[in-house]
């Protein structure tokens, strides 16, 4: 079978672009203002605090690591039982959270991100978190905070709706969908930030199949949704800010 069909995406996957970049004339050597490290909140979108998440993973956390390893795995059912707001700050702190801010444009966080870029952002479809309502939030991880973007007893089937039906999502505990805002990493990477944008997804992803792992929770990662419904129901552009890829988690 030829390949050329697929000659575009096997370019995608290489590191050819970056003999084709001038990184003298990146955004960032230019001298222009980096994006913000976080999507700025509305000062009228009510928020909540959350628990220190460092702290909450290390109290949730029933095995090392090695067994978190060991047992990881791809699941789809889920107990009915809410997930506490402790194990959900864990969860947004392993693959989220903040450990450091070293510069306006610089800060170090519990996954790995090319040049420290960190372009995602955390919303979250939430159907049985205790004491919070059902709807749409979004992680503030600078704040340790949620920002409550709307509330809809509905937003667990909608979700499923917008991800091809996949009727698991609508029977989570929580949905994580990561948005990406490409022009953090094309700030310092030009053409060649879109490759390791793919890459920066896998470790967040890991860390929370991982973290699902050791509290006793479970997750199955999603690349399969409708773009346009999923950016709709998040309520981003769809240009300059879009989803990713999502997991659903739940108690195991």
């Amino acid at each position: 079978m030829s390949k050329k069909p697929y000659d575009a995406n096997r370019f995608f996957l290489k590191d050819t672009i970056r003999k084709r970049i001038d990184f003298s004339r990146t955004a960032q050597n230019l001298g222009l203002t980096a994006p913000p490290l976080q999507k700025s909140c509305p000062p009228d979108v009510p928020t909540i605090h959350l628990p220190d998440g460092a702290a909450a993973l290390t109290r949730q956390a029933k095995m090392p690591v090695g067994e978190a390893i060991v047992g990881r795995q791809s699941i789809r059912q889920y107990e009915p039982a809410p997930l506490t707001i402790e194990e959900l700050s864990a969860l947004l702190w392993a693959t989220q959270g903040v450990r450091q801010v070293i510069s306006d444009d610089t800060a170090l966080r519990s996954v790995p991100s090319a040049g420290a870029r960190h372009s995602f952002e955390t919303y979250l479809v939430v159907n049985r978190i205790e004491t919070l309502s059902a709807g749409l939030y979004r992680y503030l991880p600078f704040k340790c905070q949620l920002a409550q973007l709307r509330l809809d007893e509905q937003i667990g089937r909608k979700a499923a709706m917008a991800c091809f039906g996949q009727s698991f999502i609508a029977a989570s505990a929580v949905t994580f969908f990561w948005t990406v805002i490409p022009a953090r990493m094309e700030w310092r990477y030009d053409l060649a930030a879109h490759k390791v944008i793919a890459v920066d997804a896998g470790h967040v992803c890991q860390n929370l199949y991982l973290t699902c792992q050791a509290i006793g929770a479970a997750t199955c990662a999603i690349a399969a949704y409708d773009q346009k419904l999923c950016d709709e129901l998040l309520g981003v552009d769809g240009d300059e800010e879009f989803t990713c890829y999502l997991a659903p988690v739940g108690k195991r």
